[in-house]
């Protein structure tokens, strides 16, 4: 995933205690944003995947579903992971946000072409 460019979110983008985001053109297709937010405890990643508001039926959506829940699991440090809303997972565990906006950014690469007809 060398080709994906992530930055840290400029601190007045985002409410909580570090931010990361894909840098892209196409937000609405490949964007994804991590938060970590210390004030919830177990579950201080947030993982924001903008393309799963678009995909709402099966099979592409349960393989967004699956994928980003198997990969943000596949990164060092994550312990838990549960989707939490439509499109949104929370994450336990120390893991870095970079590593975890690339391990997404992943999965919508291998959706993004099947569900640009849908926006």
């Amino acid at each position: 995933m060398s080709d994906v460019e992530v930055r840290p979110t400029p601190k007045e983008e985002f409410d909580g205690d570090e931010g990361w985001s894909r840098v892209t053109d196409e937000r609405e297709l490949r964007g994804v944003e991590v938060v970590r937010d210390d004030q919830f405890g177990d579950w201080p990643w947030i993982v924001t995947i903008w393309v799963a508001d678009f995909i709402r039926t099966d099979p592409l959506e349960r393989e967004l579903f699956h994928g980003i829940e198997t990969a943000l699991l596949g990164v060092p440090d994550v312990t838990k992971v549960a989707h939490d809303d439509r499109t949104t997972w929370i994450v336990a565990g120390t893991p870095s946000g970079e590593a975890l906006v690339r391990a997404a950014s992943a999965v919508v690469d291998d959706v993004v072409e099947r569900a640009r007809g849908l926006l």
